[in-house]
């Protein structure tokens, strides 16, 4: 098992990354289950699979398992979705000195955490993230979340976790579609700050996909511990080192906004091709050779993951796409910052972008 810890004042915790953990989800949560019941938000894919093995450690170590299970999908995370979760755990009795249990993935973390955080004013919360994208990226780092009609995430607050329990076996349960969304993720640290491990994942993709073990442990503690240090650096996200994990995130949370936020685009499908985005559209400003940009797009096809605009069969313009944008939250004084490419795993915040020459270049791209 690999442990990475989030260094923070006060807050500080681990990351645990290995097989087995959600059977043996009791003990490792032990210090955080002071109570006889133990509250957990899931959603009915997830409770399908692992309601039986959390449900079995817990019994076991004379604890009584309760639970909220969503339906799955983006719309889980909203208004409805958030007040449905809060009253449950005013329902529950939930104290802020309990702990509730996020186990799923990126939507229920996002939006457990968010309960958590506005319950009597905060109360803990331990993240069981069941799909990569979750256990990569947003498990870790306190940003929890709803969505609104105005756009993804307007609505949160930072809210950290008391640990995190990436569970590997997890992984197994996932359709392929979710499993490439995911490393999507995995890609990004590379492409931002690591160019070492942009070429382990173009040797180590195809295994980590296929199910080794090995390879998925390295991914996500590799992952992890770009995050963390970032974070640590970070965390809410007011020195411009944070926003670097935005990277492909303005330029895909335009896409899923135009798609729905639905199924038709997953998140870690428009963060890829939000990557590919940012390479080319570097190239553009002449920040970045070509060639890598290309290197960049040729990763993400390889995943199988959507490396140009024109496979989404969009019927908008670049216009309308930049208009989304309008809506990001790291707008700032009427200013988008956009974080581009100086070189593979050289990405820095630029913010001198104007967003009527990122619509020119969408509809470049769309043509």
């Amino acid at each position: 098992m690999a442990v990475i810890p989030v260094a923070l004042a006060g807050r500080s915790y681990e990351v645990r990354i290995g097989s087995g953990l959600l059977a043996d989800v009791a003990s490792e949560c032990a210090p955080f289950l002071r109570k006889q019941r133990v509250p957990i938000v899931t959603d009915r894919n997830v409770e399908a699979k692992w309601r039986a093995v959390v449900e079995a450690s817990l019994i076991a170590a004379g604890k009584e398992p309760c639970w909220l299970v969503h339906e799955p999908g983006e719309g889980a995370k909203s208004w409805d979705g958030l007040a449905r979760t809060v009253e449950w755990l005013l329902a529950e009795e939930v104290e802020r000195g309990d702990h509730v249990l996020a186990l799923g993935g990126g939507v229920i973390g996002d939006l457990t955490g968010f309960a958590c955080a506005v319950l009597k004013r905060g109360c803990g919360f331990v993240q069981l993230p069941t799909t990569l994208l979750a256990q990569v990226d947003s498990s870790v780092g306190g940003k929890t979340a709803i969505n609104t009609p105005a756009g993804k995430n307007l609505v949160g607050s930072f809210h950290q976790p008391s640990l995190v329990l990436a569970d590997l076996d997890a992984l197994a349960t996932l359709p392929t579609r979710e499993m490439r969304a995911g490393y999507a993720e995995v890609l990004k640290y590379g492409v931002l700050g690591d160019a070492a491990f942009f070429d382990w994942c173009a040797a180590n993709a195809p295994a980590l996909l296929s199910g080794d073990k090995s390879a998925q442990e390295e991914a996500v503690a590799r992952s992890v511990a770009a995050k963390a240090r970032i974070v640590a650096e970070d965390e809410r996200e007011t020195t411009g080192v944070r926003a670097l994990l935005n990277l492909g995130h303005t330029f895909g949370h335009a896409l899923e906004a135009e798609t729905g936020f639905s199924d038709r685009l997953l998140h870690g499908e428009a963060v890829a091709l939000g990557m590919v985005l940012a390479a080319r559209y570097s190239a553009r400003r002449e920040l970045i050779s070509s060639d890598d940009a290309e290197r960049v797009a040729q990763q993400v096809a390889a995943a199988e993951l959507p490396a140009n605009l024109p496979a989404l069969g969009l019927t908008c313009n670049g216009q309308r796409l930049a208009d989304h944008m309008l809506h990001d939250k790291k707008m700032d004084a009427g200013t988008l910052p956009f974080v581009l490419l100086k070189g593979i795993g050289q990405a820095f915040l630029a913010k001198d972008v104007e967003l009527a020459d990122v619509a020119q270049f969408l509809d470049d791209q769309l043509a």
